[in-house]
């Protein structure tokens, strides 16, 4: 479980988020929205410990940051939006180099490759270097690197950029799999997505939680029943 009190992050006179408080349990696929700059990003590296909260704190399975880091960390699997990979890398290579990061044992290595390489249809790639590979591609070995050592938090920036739709499909299928025993939180513009795949819906707008709801009941918020509509309309009450 992921508990959130009072959090708050600044830097220097922007206060990036103010006073958050949420909790998050196993099977739950939590989708963060906001318009850009509303502080979901600073969220996700906050609760992956990437970053360190100006105020308030993160407790994962009743555990702080402060106190229990290095046991946290390696429940947590984060993808930013512009995942980095060793473009020199072929992606058997990053995925091995993943899995010792992530100290998984050597002799799970190879069955765990195979595993997520078919479940993220690399196979035909293993042999290819990380910098010839597409968008999607990109996308799908940055996933499938931290989802290695089947981490129970799995955090992700625009999961699905660069994805046709049919690997669209395959993979929100796999995050609903995924999150039947663990917790899976996305950041995404697509309100298809949101509506397609999320358990609940954190609505963001300047550094605050506004909203913590789900799609069905934000989309209710508008007249015409559509959730692209109803973020809109609430998004720019306070322009």
């Amino acid at each position: 479980m992921i508990t959130v009190k009072n959090l708050s992050k600044d830097f220097g006179a922007i206060k990036a988020l103010q006073n958050i408080n949420f909790t998050i349990s196993p099977g739950d696929i939590v989708a963060l929205l906001g318009p850009n700059g509303a502080g979901k990003s600073t969220l996700m590296r906050l609760l992956s410990g990437y970053l360190e909260p100006t105020g308030g704190e993160i407790e994962i399975s009743g555990r702080t940051y402060a106190s229990h880091r290095m046991q946290i960390l390696p429940e947590i699997g984060y993808v930013p939006e512009s995942a980095p990979l060793y473009g020199e890398m072929t992606v058997f290579e990053f995925l091995k180099f993943m899995s010792a990061v992530r100290n998984l044992p050597t002799s799970q290595t190879s069955t765990r490759i195979a595993e997520v390489s078919e479940q993220f249809e690399l196979s035909g790639v293993l042999n290819q270097k990380c910098e010839t590979l597409s968008k999607g591609f990109k996308r799908r070995v940055a996933i499938a690197g931290v989802l290695t050592a089947s981490p129970r938090i799995l955090i992700l920036d625009e999961p699905t950029e660069g994805l046709d739709p049919n690997q669209k499909y395959g993979i929100r299928n796999f995050f609903k799999e995924y999150a039947r025993k663990n917790i899976v939180i996305i950041s995404t513009h697509i309100m298809e997505e949101v509506t397609s795949l999320s358990s609940r819906v954190l609505l963001l707008n300047k550094g605050k939680l506004i909203k913590d709801t789900t799609a069905a009941h934000l989309s209710e918020l508008s007249p015409d029943n559509n959730l692209e509509t109803a973020f809109r309309s609430i998004t720019n009450k306070d322009k």
